[in-house]
């Protein structure tokens, strides 16, 4: 495979995961953001959390939707995430998301 077919076939993929994403949205009541990762959920627990000194966040999701090319299944029932970064939580108006 050459290199402009693989840039091509990566494209195709990114186009075909926004348009999910899109199709999908209005679905959902949150969008989350992680350092690693774009969440679609319908329920969502955010926790600041200690230990040995650092402080971290425990995110869980419920009814989600995972934006991640590389994944086959994108719907999942739970997700937790725990990370030492920021994350970022919206709540959505049923208008925001009407694309």
């Amino acid at each position: 495979m050459s290199g402009e077919e693989l840039e091509n076939y990566e494209t195709d993929m990114e186009l075909a995961l926004y348009r999910e994403y899109r199709d999908v949205a209005r679905l959902f009541s949150y969008v989350i953001e992680t350092e690693r990762r774009f969440y679609l959920a319908n329920f969502v627990d955010l926790q600041v959390r200690s230990a040995a000194g650092e402080v971290y966040f425990e995110l869980r999701l419920q009814d989600a939707w995972v934006w991640d090319v590389y994944r086959s299944k994108r719907f999942v029932k739970s997700v937790r995430v725990v990370t030492f970064k920021d994350v970022n939580v919206e709540e959505l108006a049923k208008t925001d998301i009407d694309l």
